[in-house]
């Protein structure tokens, strides 16, 4: 750090040169590597505003701008997303604070059911909750349940169908082997494949068992927002707390995300706390604050209702769409060009596979290294894969086009180079068995 001052130009443009070389374009539209989008523009200039404004979020009393913006982006959300009139929505820093909000408010209900003060007295000597998920949950969900003092042995596992939605018959069965409060961590949006649970059957067996239904919808949710691809989140107004991303499919800046709860009382009383000097937000409902794990916080509502703003309900249709096409179009290409394309795609994730492990591997990184798109690897049922996922407002079908000739180029390389080395290793034996052996690399 240095002593003396720098004039804030002079900070910039260090800045700028310090970090030219490390930034990677994952706003681009070949960019396939995770599930994020890009930024809207509208949502790009309104997080600058956010930034310039610097609004402490908590409350209305500080910041009526920025709880006017959540309340409206709140409720235009939970309407483009299928959920109940009246739902309380927090806006969270991503999937993980989301998922950690929900399970909290679970875990709120479920004992305050059975007689207990979790907030008061914690979890020590309280009844057992028993926590249900599918094999093929994403990780925040056990990170949320190490944060929130449950641990991970705590889960009861159910087996997934075969494109990684969770096994309705073998949840029943999960759910009937015990008694006790019950929490069953549904999912929209396999993160490997893109497969939704069937929402319906699953919160219609929670509800016979009285348990608590929580959907880690951080992409999947989006679903809902086109009429294409509604039917695979039918029955999500039948969960109790539901997880979403404002980063990923609505396309807005970093860091952005949404908890949202059918029982506002519940969600307060799970996520709130009182300080006199914080008191005051006359408005009589719950504080912006109360429903998040912070209380200093940026307003991120702008930038989501300016993303809203811009798209509509029909351009938010429009884009899951076209997502879902494109990753469509990239998987059948990829497969006319010879790659094992392993999932249904049903939304907008792709899995693909070039021969066995190693080479996959090797395609990965020579797309990686190619420059044409960026995607990464994944593991899904004991095997590698590239895991090419769709989600970016400004991608288009000339993206996909040049992405899968490139992702095929590489893989043609790779096979070839395989089979030369494979040439060369038997020529080496030959000349081994011939006492002819090549000189020993330095």
């Amino acid at each position: 750090m240095p002593r003396e001052p720098t004039p804030p130009g002079e900070v910039l443009s260090q800045l700028l040169a310090a970090a030219e070389d490390g930034l990677v374009a994952t706003v681009g539209p070949r960019f396939f590597g995770l599930v994020v989008g890009g930024s809207l523009p509208a949502a790009t200039a309104a997080d600058l505003l956010a930034t310039g404004w610097d609004q402490c979020a908590f409350n209305a009393a500080v910041a009526p701008a920025a709880a006017a913006a959540e309340q409206v982006a709140g409720e235009w959300l939970a309407d483009v997303l299928g959920l109940l009139e009246g739902v309380s929505v927090g806006f969270v820093t991503g999937g993980q604070a989301a998922n950690t909000v929900g399970l909290a408010c679970a875990r709120h209900h479920l004992l305050a059911q059975a007689g207990w003060d979790v907030e008061r007295d914690g979890l020590a000597g309280a009844p057992r909750v028993r926590v249900v998920a599918c094999r093929e949950r994403h990780a925040t969900i056990d990170a949320s349940l190490r944060l929130l003092g449950f641990g991970t042995s705590v889960l009861e596992p159910v087996a997934a169908g075969g494109n990684g939605a969770i096994d309705i018959a073998d949840l029943e069965r999960v759910l009937d082997r015990g008694r006790g409060p019950v929490l069953v961590c549904l999912q929209a949006g396999n993160v490997n494949t893109g497969a939704c649970d069937d929402l319906r059957a699953a919160c219609g067996l929670v509800r016979e068992h009285g348990g608590w239904s929580h959907v880690d919808g951080a992409f999947g949710l989006w679903a809902a927002a086109s009429p294409a691809t509604a039917a695979l989140v039918d029955g999500v107004e039948l969960a109790d707390s539901w997880a979403c991303d404002g980063h990923k499919w609505l396309n807005v800046p970093y860091d952005s995300g949404f908890a949202f709860c059918s029982r506002p009382d519940v969600h307060a009383a799970a996520m709130s706390y009182t300080a006199a000097y914080l008191a005051g937000s006359g408005t009589g409902s719950p504080a912006l604050g109360d429903l998040v794990p912070e209380s200093s916080r940026r307003a991120r509502g702008f930038a989501v209702w300016a993303a809203l703003r811009e798209l509509g309900r029909d351009g938010l249709a429009r884009l899951v769409l076209r997502c879902h096409t494109l990753a469509r179009r990239f998987a059948s290409a990829l497969a006319d060009g010879g790659a094992e394309v392993a999932n249904d795609v049903v939304l907008n994730q792709v899995l693909v596979r070039f021969g066995n492990d190693e080479q996959t591997a090797r395609v990965i990184e020579a797309v990686q290294r190619d420059g044409t798109c960026w995607l990464g690897g994944t593991t899904w049922r004991g095997n590698r894969y590239l895991r090419i996922a769709v989600s970016n407002h400004s991608t288009t079908e000339a993206d996909v086009d040049r992405s899968a000739a490139a992702i095929l180029r590489c893989a043609a390389e790779v096979r070839n180079k395989v089979g030369n080395e494979a040439g060369n290793d038997v020529g080496n034996e030959v000349r081994n068995a011939a006492g002819d052996a090549p000189p020993e690399r330095p």
